[in-house]
């Protein structure tokens, strides 16, 4: 007869505001207390704060003569809406995570991939 081992179960509870963010970047590093500082970024355009345009002698809008800011059209935005903080500990079980992750995503584009090339026999 086999002892069975102890167990844990976690329960996973969401904040009400829980929304999953969309980012293609990070930025970050490590504390002065050793902690690792990861700071998420979505890379965009930026938005104007104020346009100026003419007004047509008919009444409506012309073109345009004044953008704020001026370096508008020479700018980028990283927008950072979220960021975590881990120990050096935690940083490595994260990294672990993540790596064990990309690997089952690799492991399903090579059977898609393996699926998709494969000779098609039959009728379609």
């Amino acid at each position: 007869m086999s002892q069975k081992k102890p167990e844990l179960t976690f329960k996973y509870i969401f904040n009400y505001s829980y929304n999953p963010t969309y980012v293609n970047g990070a930025q970050g590093g490590f504390s002065p207390r050793g902690e690792m500082i990861i700071n998420f970024y979505l890379e965009r355009q930026p938005l104007p704060e104020s346009i100026s345009h003419e007004i047509t002698s008919a009444g409506s809008i012309g073109r345009e003569t004044a953008v704020e800011p001026e370096d508008l059209t020479n700018s980028m935005v990283r927008f950072i809406d979220t960021g975590v903080v881990m120990s050096y500990e935690n940083a490595k079980v994260f990294h672990a995570w993540m790596g064990e992750k990309l690997r089952e995503m690799e492991e399903m584009h090579k059977v898609r991939s393996a699926f998709e090339n494969a000779e098609v026999g039959g009728q379609a």
